[in-house]
């Protein structure tokens, strides 16, 4: 399994690429390789203002739907207009083209106190 070491990791599985206050959000490798072939994500948060680990929207695999949490607090800026027509890039390109949103941070802070990749990796084992 791939966890780049630029990122950032949750408990549930996301990751967070920070950029300024900017944060870009999606799953991570394990997590897709454990729900399998994604059909559908569900965000509908554009515009509003989330805790950290409150739900932002929801990812539809074959055989199962899961929540996605926020990794820190802010305001959903931008969803991937990509993975309405394309979703299976979640799949394909989890860490590239298969990210889900972008959000403006915040508390910095909170970014700084996820997980690094050795950490996620021991994690998920």
């Amino acid at each position: 399994m791939n966890f780049p070491a630029t990122l950032k990791y949750t408990k549930d599985h996301e990751w967070i690429k920070l950029e300024g206050n900017i944060a870009t959000i999606g799953i991570t490798d394990f997590a897709q390789h454990e729900l399998g072939d994604i059909v559908y994500v569900d965000i509908n948060t554009v515009g509003k203002t989330l805790a950290a680990e409150e739900v932002f929207g929801t990812v539809e695999a074959v055989k199962t739907v899961s929540d996605l949490f926020l990794p820190v607090a802010g305001t959903v800026t931008t969803i991937n207009p990509l993975l309405e027509k394309q979703p299976e890039l979640v799949n394909t390109d989890p860490y590239g083209d298969g990210w889900m949103i972008q959000m403006e941070v915040s508390n910095l802070e909170e970014v700084a106190a996820l997980m690094g990749s050795d950490a996620y990796s021991a994690l998920v084992g």
